[in-house]
């Protein structure tokens, strides 16, 4: 019975008073607001902009002590104004519990970046942290040389209201005024100490706060620091070049650009980037922007979304000179893969997009896909063309799931396959390969290593061991690897070939129709009754008569050329392209490893650039193969970043960074002239 008068009862009574005192409160204030002679209001409390008369303020505020000024409640409504500062009255931090805004959950927004254009709705949502009286008490004593140092040396600074003839902004304190009326303390948010435009040009981004862009005229490689590596002058690379051989350089960039639709449906993995720096129409001009600074000759992309492609990315990259192929992944996803080349350096030989989807088969259900192209270098008028060799450019984003290895191997060999076929010369060799994609696998895992050694034992290998991502081994159960990993009726054998590569047809071989093999299912045996069969009277006791419609039987025939007979190995895996990383995976300036993405904070290496060499001979150092460049030479790459160094930049996505991955480039040099005879490839048109 007491519990029921307490519920139904008193807590309706409570809840009431409080209501009616919060309501007192809020007219109180009002009324207060109403006498001061303040002409705009700023930030959470009224400041004038002018002077009041000092008796006018000392009795303001000591009305708002002693009636609870500082007990207003969070959910009250404040108009809406242009330049918003928070503005704080020293004397109020003492006597009542005012909700402000700490500085570390300030230099975490983007939108600190600028003391203007902010919408007060935001500034309530930044302002619901704890109260740190004392931390501001303190902060106001200090000199203005110490200001910029507090708070986890956040570079935000204190200042009081400008007057007329100050810039707002500006992060210096007039001690004179500050003594001189001590009630007001305001927080501008200023980035440096120098003054900054009150204001800035609006980002178009509809229905949401303002978000001031990176400023045009600061390149993206000064703010976001990436070297460039030089690798043509090192001693090896100067002993092959030493013969004065001319090369066709070009450079290869790789980059997983991240779909929107993908972000939209995974917002838990960015809770560290500002909605803001999410937007779409943020993300693009900064994509394109890098882009557009590194000026790559060729460019593949994974995680393209299609619609995106097709009404902002294709017709930009062809203003800038691409020809662009896109790959939709097939089923009901919404990204896949682009490549695109400069058509002033390159022409389309061949085009083959690669699904890896095949129905009915449990190891290939997956609905990734990739693209392989045979490209033309272009050499200036009155060289032949035929004097530099074509060059395969193959682009693919294979399966994230840790835990299905089986079905990333399966992907990797189909696609190594289609390399095979498209590369492959009339005599048997390669021409040169580069391979780019985000291969959601780590830096010698087994996948790695398959990819770089050409070869692999998976036989009863843990599924989750293939890519490295995740570690499953305390798992009960864990998928294995079993021999062999895909069925023959894909038509792909251990070697990542396909069959009919495997041997060529014969010359003038005959194919059976349908009618004709239908034919022999008329033979004497069907009227012969099984000897195992059950003896039925009435039933299988009878000897049928042979139809009189039936022909006659046939000979039998042999096929004159039979499908050849691919043996399946034990479990091992082979490829015979010789691809080696563009990369070394480790930073030894700063002794920490490379990184290309930084999935909840943690960073780590799935994507890559492979590109063809030539093993060294007897060169197999602790199980990894060694190579050294061939007609394809590595002149340079674009520097990565450490983990560390991510996590300064509040890791990816960031202001700079709109993707959660890095991009990748190199620069590659083809010998002219490396052609041999009989390499005959007809440019098409593109």
């Amino acid at each position: 019975m007491i519990g029921t008068v307490l519920c139904y009862v008193l807590l309706p009574a409570a809840r009431l008073l409080r209501v009616l005192r919060d309501a007192f409160f809020t007219c109180r204030k009002n009324v207060l607001l109403a006498k001061s002679t303040s002409t705009q209001i700023e930030g959470v409390f009224a400041a004038t902009r002018g002077r009041l008369v000092p008796e006018e303020q000392e009795a303001l505020l000591q009305q708002w002590l002693e009636e609870g000024a500082g007990n207003l409640p969070a959910s009250e409504s404040v108009p809406t104004v242009g330049k918003v500062s928070v503005t704080l009255t020293s004397d109020w931090l003492e006597g009542s519990e005012l909700l402000m805004t700490s500085l570390s959950d300030l230099s975490s927004a983007p939108e600190v970046t600028r003391c203007a254009g902010q919408q007060l709705t935001e500034l309530h949502a930044l302002a619901s942290s704890e109260p740190q009286d004392h931390a501001v008490t303190e902060l106001a004593k200090l000199p203005v040389e110490e200001t910029v140092a507090v708070a986890g040396s956040a570079p935000w600074a204190a200042v009081v209201p400008q007057t007329d003839h100050q810039i707002a902004g500006c992060a210096a304190i007039d001690l004179g005024v500050q003594n001189e009326d001590p009630a007001v303390l305001a927080w501008s948010l200023a980035r440096d100490a120098e003054a900054v435009p009150t204001e800035p040009p609006a980002w178009p981004i509809q229905d949401a706060v303002q978000f001031c862009p990176l400023p045009t005229e600061v390149p993206y490689h000064e703010v976001f620091w990436r070297d460039w590596e030089d690798l043509s002058v090192q001693p090896c690379m100067l002993e092959q070049v030493s013969k004065n051989t001319p090369l066709f350089e070009f450079r290869v960039m790789s980059y997983n650009i991240l779909a929107q639709d993908l972000v939209e449906q995974g917002l838990d993995l960015y809770l560290h980037c500002h909605p803001d720096i999410l937007n779409w129409n943020y993300r693009l001009p900064n994509l394109l922007q890098e882009i557009q600074h590194w000026d790559p000759d060729v460019l593949c992309l994974q995680e393209v979304q299609e619609n995106h492609y097709w009404e902002q990315l294709e017709p930009t990259f062809k203003e800038m000179g691409f020809a662009c192929f896109y790959k939709r992944r097939t089923g009901t996803k919404t990204d896949g893969c682009a490549v695109c080349y400069k058509h002033s350096r390159f022409q389309l030989i061949t085009l083959s997009p690669v699904e890896y989807f095949r129905p009915g088969l449990d190891i290939l259900n997956r609905d990734n896909v990739g693209l392989v192209l045979l490209l033309q270098p272009l050499l200036p008028e009155g060289l032949d063309q035929k004097a530099v060799s074509p060059l395969c450019v193959a682009n693919t984003h294979v399966l994230f799931n840790p835990r299905r290895g089986d079905i990333k191997l399966a992907q990797m060999a189909l696609l190594l396959a289609e390399i095979d076929k498209i590369a492959k010369t009339t005599e048997g060799s390669h021409y040169p390969i580069i391979l780019c994609g985000d291969l959601n696998s780590v830096p010698d895992s087994p996948l790695y290593k398959f990819i770089r050694n050409g070869e692999l034992s998976y036989h009863g290998m843990p599924a989750w061991k293939v890519s490295g991502q995740e570690d499953f081994s305390q798992q009960l159960y864990s998928r294995k690897l079993l021999a062999p990993l895909w069925p023959s009726s894909l038509g792909v054998t251990d070697n990542c070939r396909y069959v009919t590569l495997c041997q060529p047809k014969k010359p003038g071989r005959h194919k059976y129709s349908r009618d004709f093999l239908l034919q022999f299912r008329f033979c004497d045996v069907a009227c012969e009754r099984p000897p195992q069969l059950v003896l039925l009277e009435g039933v299988t006791d009878a000897k049928p008569d042979r139809p009189a419609h039936w022909p006659k039987p046939a000979a039998v025939v042999k096929d004159p050329d039979p499908q050849p007979f691919v043996p399946r190995s034990s479990g091992v895996l082979q490829h015979g392209l010789n691809l080696t990383s563009v990369y070394s995976h480790f930073l030894p300036q700063r002794g920490r490893p490379e990184v290309t993405t930084m999935p909840m904070g943690l960073g780590a290496t799935v994507d890559y650039i492979f590109y063809s060499a030539e093993p060294v001979q007897n060169g197999n150092k602790g199980g990894r193969r060694l190579y050294q460049d061939g007609a394809l030479k590595l002149l340079g790459r674009l520097s990565l970043l450490s983990e560390d160094v991510l996590l300064l930049a509040n890791g990816l996505p960031n202001h700079f960074c709109s993707s959660d991955h890095l991009c990748l480039m190199a620069s590659f040099g083809l010998e002219i002239s490396s052609l041999r005879e009989g390499d005959n490839c007809s440019p098409v048109s593109s």
